[in-house]
């Protein structure tokens, strides 16, 4: 990941909404969330939902596969492990500090 793609990332979460549902989807794992199913979590409108959910693709936080006729939404955990690896790369000077994270999920 790059400095353009962290900010790009970082930016998307910086809304309490948009943050709320990657919270969720990460919460579900690779399974994700149908669409309607996020939307009910999190109390959105299905135009306000989609809005956020667009921003978040943009920033490559999430994608969609179709499943019939409704569209289930999963968490890039891949990029989710970059964003954070970008983050903390330079962490402790690049001394060992702490011991590694858990992988995700």
């Amino acid at each position: 990941m790059n400095q353009s793609d962290a900010v790009t990332a970082l930016a998307a979460l910086a809304q309490p909404h948009r943050l709320a549902a990657f919270r969720a989807l990460v919460q579900a794992g690779p399974e994700g969330l149908s669409v309607g199913e996020l939307r009910e979590a999190l109390g959105l409108a299905p135009a306000t939902l989609t809005g956020h959910l667009n921003v978040l693709r943009h920033a490559g936080l999430v994608h969609d596969t179709r499943e019939g006729r409704s569209i289930r939404v999963h968490a890039a955990l891949d990029r989710m492990d970059a964003l954070v690896a970008y983050l903390t790369e330079n962490c402790c000077g690049g001394q060992p500090c702490a011991p590694p994270p858990p992988a995700c999920c």
